[in-house]
């Protein structure tokens, strides 16, 4: 594994890849309540098309980060919802801060002003890279909803922008 890693914006042909990190994300049974990988174009409509990243190396794409909107009302458009997910072979080498760093800065460049994030408290590594890139647990989300057989927290997790909408 290459120690060269680069951020650039996510492609359509990126999607085996992409898929197939978040499917490794899926089945840790912390990192969503997806337990299935959508197809590409569910993805694509879910997602703001101006906010998607891939980190790669010389091997290939090690992870992706991308934001979806939180509502349709207008009032909501500045704020968007996180997505980042690392391959299993590149975690703790600072490609989700990387990842995470790069689409807050696309964020702002696209009129953001919050971003949020849930993430299960056992996913502890995903909270510390949020919070080292600004975000701050606003609120628990107690019994949210059930993977499988059991009841999940979720912590909300957001940042406000301090250039946009100040």
């Amino acid at each position: 594994m290459s120690d060269r890693v680069t951020i650039r914006p996510m492609r359509a042909e990126d999607w085996p890849d992409v898929s197939a990190i978040y499917a490794e994300g899926i089945a840790t049974g912390h990192a969503t309540f997806e337990t299935s990988v959508p197809s590409w174009e569910a993805w694509d409509a879910d997602h703001l098309s101006s906010c998607r990243l891939v980190a790669e190396d010389d091997d290939g794409v090690l992870g992706w980060a991308a934001l979806s909107g939180v509502s349709d009302r207008c009032v909501y458009g500045g704020v968007g919802e996180i997505s980042v997910y690392v391959a299993g072979r590149a975690r703790g080498r600072g490609v989700g801060s990387r990842l995470l760093g790069a689409l807050v800065e696309a964020s702002e460049d696209a009129g953001l002003w919050t971003l949020q994030a849930g993430i299960f408290p056992e996913n502890t590594a995903s909270v510390r890279v949020h919070e080292k890139c600004g975000f701050r647990v606003v609120g628990v989300r107690e019994r949210l909803g059930k993977l499988g057989d059991t009841w999940r927290d979720v912590l909300l997790l957001e940042r406000r922008s301090a250039a946009v909408g100040s």
